[in-house]
């Protein structure tokens, strides 16, 4: 038995579990596409696929970093739904006021992160109580000020959206330049280390220095802007804001989603951008191959939770396989009796 365990391969990793069901799923959507007479390799629907990737994309690296830190962000959707809002308002249709609304977008998201970021750093208050707050003042923000759709995005902002290089949308390329800025984050950085180790423990990462309120507060700033970077790529889509739009894709519930499907766990300290991207890719191969099915929407919300189920079970069950015994026989160490004595023996 231990000549098989030591046989049974263990080095793969979660990450590497993400992207073997990713081709699979990729192999699956590839003959179900086959039959119903459509090529899923085509220069078109692979860009449909890369094109569903990008907003979703956005927000799940965000919401990577504050699972990480061992919070949550439920505002993301309205923070997208207000930045699309600002962006397009302050827009205009002019050309020339693309600088300024991209700023006023991302700085305003970066400030809704900001205090969902003190509130849990520093007020203790935990990150789905404090997001949740934020996103109900947002929403009532935005259902009291807005009524429909406002704004408008010039068609230099618009090519954002509808603009290719090859079979890539310019907009998956941004969010790759996104992906790999963050990446370089986590493990270049003495911020991102701090970061996986406030995740991990916090007392620990306390008593060994760490200061553990910053690391916290830049995750949320920076979910945030992402956020907001993926309102203001549903302006360039739909050239006008709206302020349901973030809540009608779902977007809080779905980038937990690709974050814990990419293999990092909830409770913090442990995860990567490369398994959250992997996450993202599954969802959008499976929501392209879905729509050629023609499933209804609450089947295909059926079909993504018990993904999400298999997933986290998968998961469990490799770390458990991989905790070592609590009483291994193999490795305890053999009792020798006493040496006896002369006088013990008489």
């Amino acid at each position: 038995m231990n000549a098989l365990a030591r046989l049974r391969p263990t080095h793969l990793t979660s990450t590497g579990i993400v992207y073997l069901v990713l081709v699979l799923v990729l192999v699956l959507g590839a003959v179900i596409t086959a039959a119903a007479g459509r090529n899923f390799f085509s220069t078109g629907n692979i860009s449909a696929i890369l094109t569903g990737t990008s907003i979703l994309g956005f927000i799940a690296i965000g919401q990577t970093l504050v699972i990480l830190a061992g919070s949550l962000d439920l505002s993301v959707p309205y923070v997208a739904s207000l930045a699309s809002l600002l962006g397009g308002v302050t827009m205009a249709g002019q050309t020339c006021n693309i600088p300024l609304a991209v700023i006023t977008a991302l700085g305003v998201a970066a400030l809704i992160g900001l205090v969902s970021g003190l509130v849990v750093a520093y007020l203790h208050v935990h990150g789905f109580i404090a997001t949740l707050g934020m996103g109900l003042i947002l929403s009532g923000y935005l259902g009291t000020n807005f009524k429909g759709s406002a704004g408008s995005a010039p068609r230099d902002f618009r090519l954002i959206g509808a603009l290719n290089i090859g079979p890539v949308p310019l907009s998956t390329i941004i969010m790759l330049v996104c992906a790999v800025l963050v990446i370089l984050l986590l493990r270049r950085t003495r911020v991102g280390h701090h970061l996986y180790a406030v995740g991990g423990s916090k007392d620990v990462a306390r008593l060994s220095g760490v200061r553990t309120q910053p690391p916290i507060v830049l995750a949320h700033v920076l979910c945030s802007v992402l956020a907001g970077m993926a309102g203001l790529l549903l302006l360039a889509r739909l050239s006008v804001g709206s302020p349901t739009i973030g809540t009608q894709g779902g977007y809080d519930l779905m980038s937990i989603a690709a974050v814990v499907l990419g293999g990092t766990v909830l409770a913090g300290g442990k995860g990567n951008i490369l398994g959250t991207l992997g996450g993202v890719a599954i969802f959008a191969v499976m929501d392209n191959v879905m729509g050629v099915m023609q499933l209804n929407a609450f089947l295909q919300d059926v079909v993504r939770g018990l993904v999400i189920v298999l997933a986290v079970a998968v998961y469990a069950r490799r770390n458990a396989d991989l905790r070592p015994a609590r009483f291994d026989r193999s490795r305890a160490p053999r009792h020798t009796p006493a040496p006896t004595t002369a006088g013990s023996a008489a």
